[in-house]
This record gives C-alpha cells, structure tokens and sequence, in this order.
C-alpha cells in the first residue's frame, strides 16, 4: 500500500517559553504562556485556534478536556498524547493527519509542565503502577536507577567510557550557552564532567536532567494560511512512531527507530547523509548514542566513535540538539519530549538566533519515551524541511 504523504500540512510557528527552575504556578498556567506566544507571533486570534494537543505530567487531575474551559478555546479536535519524550513527534503526527483530514484548522501542539519544590519526586513516585508498587517503596525513586542500568549494559556491551559520553554533554553546554531559555547555560570542560559527583553508578551528576518548569509549542495548519499568515514553516517529508519495539530484550539497548527508520528515510525521500541538523531525546548521553545508532548515523555499537569523530555544536559538522538540548536547558516535564521538535523547526525556518546552523533546510528529530522498570515504551522520529514564508 502506497503511503498516505503529508500533504496540504504545515509546520509554523516554534515557540520556547521562559524556564524556571521552580514555579507555583499549575501546569494550565504553562500552557496558557505558550498558547499566548503562539498567537502573538502567528498574528491569529484565539478564536482561530480550532485543535489542541498538550502533553502534560502535572496537569492532573485536571484532564486535558478542561483546558478548553481554562483557556477560553472552542474546539473541533483535542487530543491528550501522554508519551513522556516521544510526545512532540507523536503529537505532531496526529495533529497532521487533523489538518490533512479538515478535522481542524490550526492545531496548537503544546508540551507544558511545573515544578514546585519537591514535584519532581512526587511525579517520580507515582509515574507508573511499576513506580507505586516495585521501584519506589524499595527506595530506587527517580528514573536515575533505570537509566544507569541501561548506560552500565550499553558501556559493557559496546566499550563506551565516560568521556564518550562527557564529549556529548561538552557539546551540548556550548550550544545551551548560545540559547537564552537554556537554564545551564555555563560552558563544561571534558574534566568538569568527569569530575561531577556520582548519582548512581556509572551516572554522575551531568549525566542526567535538571527538572524544571515551562513550555514548548508550535502550529498546525494548511500551508495557504500559513502563506497567507506570511510564517516561515516546513512541511513534514515522513513520521513514524513504534511502541514497545523489543518486548523479548532483556537489556534495552535499542529503540523502535531501528524497525522504522527504513520507511522513516524512504517515505521522506532521503538518507541520514542528507540530514543538516539533529535532535534527539537526551534524558540521559547513552539513550542519545542509541539513537544515533538507531537511526542510522552509525552503525550499532558505534556511536561513541561517531562522537569522537564529530563536532557536535551548532558550529560543527554535525549541528545536533543545537539549542543545548534537555542536558542543557533543562526538562519542563512532557515539554522535553517537544523541545528537539520545536528547535529543528526553527533551525529549517531560520529562526535559530544566535545558534543558526548555516543553510539548514532538512532536519531530523526522534523522542523516546515512557520510562517503566526495565525500558522505555515509546519512539518516534520526524524529518521535516523547511520551505520558507
């Protein structure tokens, strides 16, 4: 069956609101900041705004269909798309499919979440029945203890060492210190990593993400109001999403990218050589190597040698996650599902400032995400090309 293209879609208008390290705010609050960004720079009228996506941790026990009461919306279409770091590549599917099928006119897609003192652990500890019942109560809060389980399998398996993955998060404090809504913003050194207190072995303090408070968005609708509207914007050249990839491994050293990156590339029409700028989901620098892995940038096994042989920055000969990525502004919640999503749009539109990767049309971002006791559940991956105003 001849798949069904994207067409008559577009990808507009990418917005980063202020993070906060903590914030009393509720998440609606968030998504109100983002909403209102949105119209702001897009020159709509709330009454335009027809569709609403939002992926949200915080929200609760609100559930998304209040938000059209909160905000003051009238919709058509609403969609809650509860999948943790692949939300932005999910959501941005469905709301396509939306516009392409006139279910909306323009879909406001947002990743929104606070963070008072002391959310995170409680988020932390009621993620999951697996985190009420059998990770929480025996003392492994947090998704530290997950993550350093699959980084010690991915070292013992492929020969990664610390300071592969150190590379990665030098990179990525050069690229948050050129973006203003980055909270880490100070630049590291090779040894400023290595040196950061252990978390959980082999974790160290700069391996992992600093929760904070605040919102990513961006539009969808036909690319004649966009036009018409005068927005740079890209349309999508291919989605894809898979979840639970691998139910039978026992150490999850590979992603749903790698069962779909061959319709992913052939319905966009290009290959991983033909990519300008990159965004993976960075909750951790081993979850990054496997998607660079998974998506074909090398082979398996190989991306500690791919990042010794590339420069990383927004500067070098492989832009990737240029805007500091997770590592580097910090994770707002279901809003760090959206933020590679919401940065390869504005690198394809021209809309990157101070971090503009030269010449950038073809952008490729991927999510993974729905972290339980032994895996992530979902991923997703997206290459969009920018197509001017």
């Amino acid at each position: 069956m001849r798949p069904l293209e994207y067409l008559e879609v577009a990808l507009a208008v990418p917005v980063t609101t202020g993070y906060a390290r903590y914030s009393d705010e509720p998440a609606d609050w968030h998504v109100a900041q983002c909403l209102n960004q949105l119209l702001k720079q897009s020159g709509l009228q709330k009454s335009d705004i027809d569709g609403l996506a939002v992926s949200s941790f915080t929200l609760p026990p609100d559930p998304v269909a209040a938000l059209s009461r909160s905000l003051g919306l009238s919709l058509r279409w609403l969609e809650s798309v509860p999948f943790g770091g692949a939300s932005g590549v999910i959501t941005l599917r469905r709301a396509a499919r939306a516009v392409q099928a006139n279910d909306a006119t323009v879909v406001a897609c947002i990743g929104a979440d606070t963070n008072p003192r002391g959310g995170f652990a409680e988020i932390a500890s009621r993620f999951s029945r697996a985190a009420v019942d059998a990770i929480h109560p025996y003392g492994a809060a947090g998704p530290s203890m997950p993550f350093a389980h699959v980084t010690r399998r991915y070292m013992e398996s492929t020969g990664a060492t610390r300071s592969d993955f150190g590379r990665l998060c030098v990179a990525q404090r050069r690229n948050a210190h050129a973006f203003p809504s980055a909270l880490l913003r100070t630049p590291i050194a090779l040894q400023d990593y290595l040196d950061a207190p252990p978390i959980a072995h082999p974790l160290h303090k700069l391996d992992l993400v600093m929760p904070c408070a605040g919102a990513e968005g961006f539009l969808v609708m036909a690319p004649w109001l966009a036009r018409e509207l005068k927005l740079p914007h890209a349309r999508i050249r291919a989605v894809v999403e898979r979840h639970n990839a691998y139910p039978d491994d026992t150490a999850i050293l590979r992603g749903g990218w790698l069962q779909e990156r061959g319709r992913l590339y052939r319905e966009a029409g290009v290959g991983p050589q033909d990519i300008d700028v990159v965004a993976t989901y960075d909750d951790c620098p081993a979850i990054v190597f496997m998607q660079l892995e998974g998506l074909g940038f090398c082979q398996p096994g190989e991306a500690a040698a791919w990042v010794r042989d590339h420069d990383l920055t927004f500067e070098g000969d492989f832009p990737h996650n240029t805007s500091g990525g997770q590592l580097g502004c910090g994770q707002a919640g279901a809003a760090g599902g959206y933020l590679g999503l919401v940065e390869v749009l504005r690198q394809v539109t021209g809309q990157a400032d101070r971090n503009q990767v030269p010449n950038a049309s073809l952008g490729l971002v991927s999510g993974y995400g729905m972290a339980v006791y032994d895996r992530c559940l979902a991923t997703g991956a997206a290459v969009i090309e920018g197509v001017g105003a």
